[in-house]
């Protein structure tokens, strides 16, 4: 059966991806794309995946409520959400909606879409899902196989490819003030920091950089334990947590950004370990485009209309 699904904010990188991710299941049809910037144009121009007949539109909250759809994914900036929400809430609260920004990360009544760690039950009754960040996504999977072993609060030291800036004009995707260069920001109070605090159950502590190169995500988690552990023990720990997820590799070389850009999932490795045999290192690299929002948003999704991930 081919559920049908519109995206808002299509324009964007990630908003690239999902087209592109959406037009390669045949189980999925993809009725409506709502971009400002590109209204009127064929979506087979930025997309040539989907094929021809489908025009970009310009729609409001109320058009979009009012196409018939299985599903809306929302790929729009932190703060755009809300009237879509509503709206959809208003007229057809049966669709499932996957919003992609932080509006909804931090609300209970909305279910918060990390298969590998938080499970697929309630996803799969799921109609309001908040997809995670991709820092958060990286760090989480870096920390939980751990979370009951914590002496302290892991810090997560992260790096992103400038994609993760989005679109629109600033210094964090300006490619000449990232030259050469490595920028730190928001060293306190990070938005993901916050949620993976809030969905690990325990304090994080988050660094976000972003470097010249245009996707990925490297993220150095420090974590502090309570007790001495083995290395091959703390391997073993991430290898069961992980054995049947596809979409995490366990590893026990050194992750790099090119193992996770372009790659629908993540990898984690490193496993530094002190002398003493408390405190480790685990370095998690991803797509911050793919696993850390796309690739999540398109296993959010299926899972939410009964369709295999």
């Amino acid at each position: 059966m081919t559920r049908t699904v519109g995206l808002v904010g299509a324009r964007g990188h990630t908003g690239r991806e999902l087209l592109r991710l959406i037009a390669a299941r045949s189980d999925l049809e993809l009725v409506f794309a709502s971009s400002r910037e590109l209204a009127g144009q064929p979506v087979s121009d930025l997309a040539p995946e989907v094929g021809t007949g489908l025009m970009f539109e310009s729609l409001s909250a109320d058009a979009v409520a009012g196409r018939p759809a299985d599903a809306v994914i929302l790929a729009l900036p932190n703060g755009a959400s809300a009237p879509f929400v509503a709206a959809i809430n208003a007229a057809c609260p049966q669709t499932v909606i996957i919003d992609l920004s932080a509006d909804y990360r931090f609300d209970a009544s909305w279910t918060y879409g990390l298969p590998e760690i938080y499970g697929r039950d309630a996803l799969s009754r799921a109609t309001r899902i908040a997809n995670p960040g991709c820092y958060a996504t990286a760090g989480q999977l870096a920390i939980a196989p751990l979370r009951e072993r914590l002496a302290s609060q892991p810090h997560v030291f992260g790096v992103s490819g400038y994609s993760g800036a989005g679109t629109t004009p600033s210094r964090k995707n300006d490619p000449d003030a990232l030259r050469d260069n490595l920028m730190p920001y928001a060293l306190t109070g990070h938005l993901h920091e916050q949620e993976m605090s809030r969905h690990l159950g325990c304090e994080v502590r988050f660094t976000p950089h972003v470097a010249a190169f245009f996707r990925g995500i490297l993220a150095t988690v420090h974590i502090a334990l309570g007790e001495p552990v083995t290395r091959e023990a703390l391997i073993a720990l991430y290898e069961d947590a992980y054995r049947d997820e596809p979409l995490v590799r366990v590893t026990s070389d050194m992750p790099e950004i090119r193992d996770g850009a372009d790659a629908p999932g993540a990898v984690i490795g490193g496993f530094g370990l002190s002398a003493d045999g408390r405190h480790a290192v685990v370095v998690c690299a991803l797509d911050n485009l793919l696993k850390g929002a796309a690739v999540q948003a398109l296993q959010n999704l299926c899972l939410a209309l009964g369709l295999p991930e």
